[in-house]
């Protein structure tokens, strides 16, 4: 029987040290859907390495190692060792399908983006002894007939109380430093509603009462997320999910959002300075509607999380100290913040370059906490310092406190507000030890 072992790798802290966690309160998708999609004669085993390790002499025919985020350099690590080993590795993922050539340096082949065909297809080469192709790139026009994701897989690890669900992918916005605008161009797939119910009733009949939908934004198509919710409310189920601001300017839909159990979303607000967005492509959005569209969220009855950008061409040092004031007077429960990063592949990256003003192209450094490129007006040592400043300034008991328990949306949901108070105090632990708190 051929075996075919998944892994997500984890990512190295400050002190060198690979990050990990007693649990995965967000565990991904894309395994369990990969698995779902593996003919029945295959064996398939999944290492999430924040909480799994890695068995460098397994038995495994070949070695996948998906990349979010910045942990690619880890595993462009892992995949050395099995390569030493002789093993077949294959690299898929956002970060490896925007930067293909450079990771093709080191494994046997990258599958770009969907991998509805392009896995398949990967699988049937090495069954016909085919040598595998150095890329596999088959965007899909549809996401019909997916099967539901082998979720057990996630269950024989420690994980929360949500497992994932997607209703569509892609964005409809464009913005230039957005990874997933490089690989969707401006597109936002939606599956039928009636396949995302059955993945959610899946859920359900594991015993789990949340979800989260893991669409990058999930009121790209209004129309479909309304009918998607009048479909989910009669289960009375809680669901969370990452979406813009632009939600709360829709009255209706923040309304079906909060009746059909939505309780919790993050919002990419990226800058509170007007230049900062629209130099990024974000101009539809704008800084002087964030606070009453964060209050009326609020209102409602969602927890608002929040990603914010640091070193736009906007920022200065006292910018940067005016989105402390702003996530204070905002009481924002759960922020997080980057430094602006020029991802391969996107339009900023190419400004940017263009420009002269990149200080490095070893992707090493290109984690989201270190500034790699010349802002236009402050300087990189000075962001850097101004990034770790505001993240402890925020990140005070003080601030998780009054932003938590002490908030007063907490009457109305408390036991969301709580699960609030242990995210905050999981990214304080990670902020000690200079690690950027994205891994959850």
């Amino acid at each position: 029987m051929p075996k075919i072992l998944f892994i997500q790798p984890t990512q190295y802290g400050a002190d060198h040290r690979l990050c990990k966690q007693k649990k995965i309160y967000l565990p991904g998708l894309v395994f369990p859907l990969l698995a779902a999609m593996t003919p029945p004669h295959w064996d398939v085993e999944v290492k999430i390495e924040v909480v799994d390790p890695v068995d460098f002499e397994t038995d495994a025919d070949i070695v996948g190692i998906g990349t979010m985020g910045y942990a690619i350099y880890r595993g462009i690590e892992i995949a050395g060792e099995f390569r030493k080993r002789g093993k077949l590795v294959v690299m898929g993922g956002y970060m490896a399908s925007l930067v293909a050539e450079r990771a093709l340096e080191f494994v046997d082949s990258v599958v770009i983006g969907d991998a509805e065909v392009s896995y398949p297809m990967m699988l049937q080469d090495f069954e016909k002894n085919r040598q595998l192709r150095r890329i596999y790139h088959h965007p899909v026009a549809h996401l019909k007939g997916l099967p539901i994701p082998r979720y057990e897989l996630l269950l024989e690890k420690p994980i929360g109380n949500m497992l994932p669900v997607q209703a569509g992918r892609g964005c409809t916005h464009t913005c230039s430093f957005c990874s997933i605008a490089s690989l969707y161009d401006g597109k936002y797939i939606t599956r039928p509603v009636d396949e995302v119910m059955r993945d959610i009733q899946r859920v359900r009949d594991l015993g789990f009462k949340r979800f989260y939908l893991l669409d990058d934004n999930i009121v790209s198509n209004p129309g479909f997320l309304k009918t998607l919710c009048k479909e989910i409310e009669p289960m009375k189920m809680k669901w969370a999910s990452q979406c813009t601001l632009l939600l709360a300017k829709n009255s209706d839909l923040l309304e079906w959002v909060v009746r059909s159990g939505g309780e919790m979303m993050s919002f990419g607000i990226e800058s509170i300075t007007q230049e900062g967005l629209d130099k990024m492509d974000k101009s539809w959005l704008h800084v002087n509607e964030h606070k009453e569209l964060i209050r009326t969220l609020s209102k409602a009855g969602i927890l608002v999380s929040s990603e914010m950008m640091l070193g736009t061409d906007s920022d200065t040092e006292q910018s940067i100290r005016a989105t402390y004031d702003f996530i204070r007077e905002t009481g924002i429960p759960i922020p997080r913040f980057y430094i602006l990063t020029p991802t391969p592949g996107s339009p900023l990256y190419d400004t940017i370059k263009s420009e002269n003003r990149l200080l490095t192209e070893d992707l090493k450094e290109f984690d989201g906490s270190k500034c790699v490129f010349q802002p236009a007006r402050i300087s990189p040592e000075k962001l850097n310092e101004m990034y770790w400043w505001l993240y402890k300034k925020v990140y005070t008991w003080r601030g998780i406190l009054k932003r938590t328990i002490l908030n007063r949306a907490v009457l109305k949901r408390p036991s969301l507000y709580l699960f609030a108070l242990a995210v905050n105090i999981h990214y304080r632990s990670y902020i000690r030890k200079k690690v950027p708190p994205n891994i959850f």
